[in-house]
């Protein structure tokens, strides 16, 4: 527990670091493109249009899910997958990316992945900020549930931490973990009810599905920007096994970090 409460203890004192580096995260990650962070919009509508193609159009045949347009609800659920797809792996090889350089300042080296991360986060805002315009033609306005959304972000962003925490030390002492991390991302994208819906499937195998603790933050978030109830109090008890999860997540990717954090630069 002390290995838990010192790691959070260390990213609540350096918010301020942290939100500087994640900014300067942002720009240097797109100086290199002419468009710039615009492409962090562009490559998203892309995807969205091919997925909403072949699986709105192509498989489903323009069928509701639940009352709900395809279209919305796909993009409700998919407006969080481009922010986790891409910060597990980048979370993932965050300090042994970066450890020539960070290991010669003098700041702890727990909030590497909090800050690439929140990189991402910025980009996230913004999209989801453009998919509620896009639901708002379907006729989807704000409601009282949208409050809910803030909490489920926040949820979102501690999960993502809690575990690039521990990928991104075993990814420093194995980095064959990196080429694991990627192959799960890939799989993760048909393990969530994000393009299909798990209500064909047979009651344990749905339930087996929601073990999954992604499978909760999509939902929360088709809640919040759909408007049809207050998930994390409608689905109390998953709420508790999602908290569970994350702070086991926390604890465990606490004591590997700062076990092998002094031997980092040995592993490179």
């Amino acid at each position: 527990m002390k290995s838990l409460v010192q790691v959070v203890k260390e990213n609540l004192a350096n918010l301020h670091l942290i939100g500087r580096l994640s900014m300067f995260e942002l720009k240097s990650t797109n100086n290199n493109h002419y468009l710039g962070m615009l492409w962090e919009i562009i490559t998203p509508m892309i995807l969205i249009s091919i997925y909403w193609f072949v699986f709105g159009f192509g498989i489903r045949g323009g069928k509701p899910v639940d009352g709900i347009e395809y279209l919305p609800w796909m993009l409700s659920g998919i407006s969080v997958w481009f922010f986790i797809s891409h910060s597990l792996p980048l979370g993932s090889k965050s300090i042994y990316t970066r450890i020539n350089i960070i290991s010669k300042m003098n700041f702890p080296m727990s909030v590497i992945p909090t800050y690439v991360i929140t990189s991402k986060f910025y980009h996230h805002v913004t999209l989801v900020g453009i998919i509620m315009g896009i639901l708002l033609y379907y006729g989807y306005t704000p409601s009282i549930y949208s409050f809910q959304l803030p909490y489920i972000m926040l949820a979102n962003l501690v999960l993502l931490v809690a575990i690039s925490l521990i990928t991104s030390t075993l990814a420093t002492i194995v980095r064959d973990v990196q080429m694991v991390i990627q192959s799960v991302v890939r799989v993760l994208l048909y393990l969530t009810p994000i393009l299909w819906t798990s209500e064909r499937l047979p009651e344990p195998v749905q339930n087996l599905m929601k073990a999954n603790p992604f499978y909760y933050i999509i939902e929360g978030y088709r809640a919040a920007l759909l408007g049809t109830e207050w998930y994390f109090v409608d689905h109390a008890k998953y709420t508790l096994y999602f908290w569970a999860v994350v702070f086991v997540l926390l604890w465990f990717g606490s004591i590997i970090h700062l076990k092998f954090k002094d031997r980092f630069v040995d592993y490179l």
